[in-house]
């Protein structure tokens, strides 16, 4: 699914006051797809989909387990290099275990799982957090900083480190046995822990910010009266202890939403709650749930949209009281127009790693698959990466290699977020490298997060745009600006490459080169005109009007497309328009006069080289 706007960033504060209007009005829309859509969307494979691993870093799960920060390094690189391999575009990499950094803070200590002694900087020091996102930026994948909230100690007592929060607020800490937790109750708390993940997305050039599904603690640690005394102290009006403590955690995520969109809008945030919200929903799920046992509230979050996203650890097979169609379904009819991407137990694929029943090899497969077919849906995530990087899993990632990410995708773009696409890539060249590989170079572009490489097979030029369209044709996505591919077949090949923003906002494409051939296409110019636009009503239920001004004389297109990125109306194309203002009215009609059904549709604007894209919510 494409899903494009074009919006000015807005403060903490107006975002809060803004947010059911733009929730109700205009999210809800974006996931919508007519049942035609959908069919047209699985004709081909996802050009945008996410694609997630989680990088376990507590009791060293998936990294580090090496000793040295030479050796540490080197196994993160393979570690990359194999999810990459097997399709994987964006990685959440924990970052903070228990109220420690596997990063250079100066509000914590060092993890020990990363030196093996907490408050012990790695010797030769290096920044893995640092490390972790070059690298990943490298290689195409996006990344978000995983924290764990409130867990401060795990497992069998250690010695902690003297700046560690148990010892310098010990006020602050609730003990279940050899477990410790910051009270979530204690409005200092919430404030502390904002500012640890505020410090990250301050310092470090991260994709997103992450929670995992630890707030109260699971049994047999459940929380009985530890909290009585915060309760007395800081209970703000309530009487009920359940909704008091699911308040806390509203709250926490709520600071968190509305201080990391004041600093940086465009940063993704979500959390990957347990699977099950409630015992008994939907009709015949049983089990532990997050609403009664560990005081998490997701449809609270959707309600407010204090998150982007919602990654729910469904580790459950099809049938059963845990079924996973049910539990899919339900969460895809809660998402409310943001993202929804199902958690995966990969973990339960691998002998190694498995406790409970062995999934089948076509479990998660057919979990994926399932998945696709609901348009809410939007990607996978699989706990945990080294199921997919060290451990057969049963052949999981030569499935994801050879079938179900056989090709690239962008991670998909969120409405509500800024999305004005990159300058397109100049200085594009095609080099041959004998034995019949070639090496595609083009410039860098400043605002670009990565690259999406295209080929395709063709006798004759292709269009860039259209071929841009099929998933079929993206090559590769990457953070560098060269590739290398060995093409077959006898008819030639045609490459382009478009920038990238951080909101899979795509810049127009750059020269066509061909193998064995010169350039066949010049690039755009990229040159921002000098024009004002505005689109009212939006959204609308018959007609908008499109207001546009223009100081220079150029020639203009505008066109409308459905989110399969299908054109459906052209306004006007190639004209040559301006100075001066012009109007124009579309009244949600494809070019042969047919309704359009409701959804989110796209204008186009194209004023000589320059191209702006805005979202058009029709409700009928």
């Amino acid at each position: 699914m494409v899903c494009l706007t074009w919006s000015m960033p807005m403060p903490g504060i107006l975002w809060s006051m803004a947010r059911p209007v733009h929730l109700l009005l205009v999210l809800a829309l974006c996931s919508a797809l007519t049942a035609a859509e959908a069919r047209a969307q699985a004709a081909q494979p996802p050009k945008h989909e996410f694609r997630g691993a989680w990088i376990a870093t507590v009791f060293n799960l998936d990294w580090p387990r090496a000793a040295s920060p030479a050796e540490q390094q080197a196994e993160l690189l393979l570690m990359l290099d194999r999810l990459s391999d097997a399709g994987i575009n964006a990685v959440f990499f924990q970052v903070r275990t228990e109220c420690d950094a596997l990063y250079d803070s100066p509000l914590e200590p060092w993890s020990r799982w990363l030196t093996g002694r907490q408050g012990a900087a790695p010797d030769p020091w290096y920044d893995p957090l640092a490390f972790a996102v070059r690298e990943a930026h490298r290689r195409g994948m996006e990344l978000h900083a995983w924290f764990n909230p409130y867990r401060a100690r795990e497992g069998s007592a250690y010695e902690r480190s003297a700046d560690h929060v148990t010892r310098t607020h010990p006020q602050w800490v609730l003990q279940f046995g050899d477990l410790r937790i910051l009270d979530p109750g204690r409005a200092a708390v919430r404030e502390y822990v904002t500012r640890v993940v505020m410090d990250v997305a301050r310092r470090y050039d991260i994709d997103g910010v992450h929670f995992d599904d630890y707030f109260y603690p699971y049994p047999p640690n459940h929380i009985s009266d530890e909290d009585a005394a915060t309760f007395a102290e800081e209970s703000r009006g309530f009487t009920s202890l359940p909704e008091w403590r699911r308040d806390n955690v509203n709250l926490f995520i709520a600071q968190v939403a509305d201080s990391l969109r004041a600093l940086r809008p465009a940063l993704k945030f979500g959390v990957s709650p347990f699977g099950i919200w409630k015992n008994g929903v939907p009709e015949g799920i049983q089990g532990l749930d997050a609403h009664d046992v560990i005081f998490a509230d997701p449809t609270a979050w959707l309600a407010a949209g204090t998150v982007d996203y919602l990654a729910p650890q469904l580790y459950w097979p099809f049938g059963g009281p845990q079924d996973y169609e049910s539990l899919a379904s339900w969460w895809a009819e809660q998402i409310r127009g943001l993202h929804l991407y199902t958690g995966h137990a990969l973990y339960r694929a691998a002998s190694e790693t498995n406790f409970g029943t062995l999934f089948s090899a076509e479990e998660i497969p057919r979990q994926v698959r399932f998945s696709r077919d609901i348009p809410e849906i939007l990607g996978s995530v699989f706990f945990r990466a080294r199921n997919l990087t060290h451990h057969s899993s049963q052949g999981f990632a030569e499935v994801l290699k050879t079938e179900l990410y056989q090709h690239p995708a962008l991670t998909p773009p969120m409405a509500w977020k800024a999305s004005e696409p990159p300058a397109a890539p100049g200085g594009v060249e095609l080099t041959s490298m004998g034995d019949g590989e070639v090496e595609l170079s083009w410039h860098p572009v400043e605002g670009s997060r990565r690259y999406a490489v295209y080929r395709v097979r063709s006798s004759t030029s292709p269009d860039p745009e259209a071929s841009a369209l099929d998933a079929r044709n993206l090559l590769a996505v990457t953070g560098e600006t060269a590739l290398v591919d060995r093409p077959e077949g006898s008819e030639p090949h045609h490459y382009f490459v478009r920038a990238v923003g951080g909101n899979s906002s795509e810049s127009d494409p750059s020269a066509l080169v061909r193998s064995g051939g010169p350039t066949t296409a010049v690039a755009m110019e990229t040159a921002t005109p000098r024009m004002s636009l505005d689109v009212y009503p939006n959204p609308f239920n018959a007609t908008t009007r499109i207001a546009l001004t223009v100081e220079e004389t150029a020639p203009v297109s505008l066109r409308i497309y459905n989110q399969i990125g299908q054109r459906v109306r052209t306004l006007v194309e190639g004209e040559w328009l301006g100075p001066g203002a012009q109007a124009f009215e579309w009244d949600a009609a494809d070019d042969a006069g047919r309704p359009l059904a409701s959804g989110v549709y796209y204008l186009v604007v194209k004023i000589g080289g320059y191209r702006l894209a805005r979202s058009l919510a029709l409700v009928r």
